[in-house]
């Protein structure tokens, strides 16, 4: 038995609506698919492409004292491989390659040259206008010995909606010269870890 065909190329203008086995679609983008927006309407999106920034830096040597900015970065360059375009910094001043909300992770690793420091602050500041800064993240650790040796961190999630104003430094502060913020050139040791995790 014959079964007949349908030309649906035929006597069909517009789109057919989802409600008709349709897309309620003219045409479709490349790279992208369709999803329910509703029960009932069809919709073209973009694939989510996951991470598109990821990057590290850490501090090559000892800093002794307050710094403000710290300012002994590199690039992590052991075992490393940056994903997207590079979160960049000079003089201690880090920006973003692209707009979105990025996590910061920082780690640190410090030491007491003597017993005479009690508390000593890790923190982040960031600025909106590429002039004035303000604090949005800190840790502390307390020292009451010669060469206490010890790790701490510290994170904030921040919304980077202007790559040429919105800016991040990492100050050490309330050491009374005597307490070392450790780094190294070939491991890390205080390391900053920069992840886009999403558009703004």
């Amino acid at each position: 038995m014959a079964f007949a065909t349908i030309d649906v190329t035929k006597g069909i203008t517009g789109t057919i609506p989802v409600a008709n086995g349709g897309t309620g679609l003219a045409s479709g983008t490349t790279g992208q698919f369709l999803k329910f927006t509703g029960s009932t309407t069809l919709a073209s999106n973009a694939v989510d492409p996951g991470i598109t920034v990821a990057g590290q830096f850490r501090i090559t040597s000892n800093q002794t004292g307050d710094q403000d900015p710290l300012n002994a970065w590199e690039e992590n360059d052991t075992n490393y491989t940056r994903i997207g375009s590079a979160v960049t910094q000079s003089g201690g001043i880090f920006s973003f390659p692209t707009t979105g909300i990025y996590l910061i992770l920082w780690d640190i690793a410090c030491n007491s040259a003597n017993g005479t420091d009690k508390s000593t602050g890790w923190e982040i500041y960031m600025t909106t206008d590429n002039s004035s800064y303000s604090k949005i993240a800190r840790n502390t650790e307390s020292f009451s010995d010669t060469y206490q040796y010890k790790n701490t961190n510290t994170s904030v999630m921040v919304d980077i909606t202007n790559v040429s104003n919105d800016k991040i430094k990492f100050i050490v502060t309330g050491t009374n010269g005597v307490v070392k913020t450790d780094g190294n050139t070939g491991e890390n040791q205080t390391a900053a870890t920069f992840i886009r995790l999403g558009d703004t």
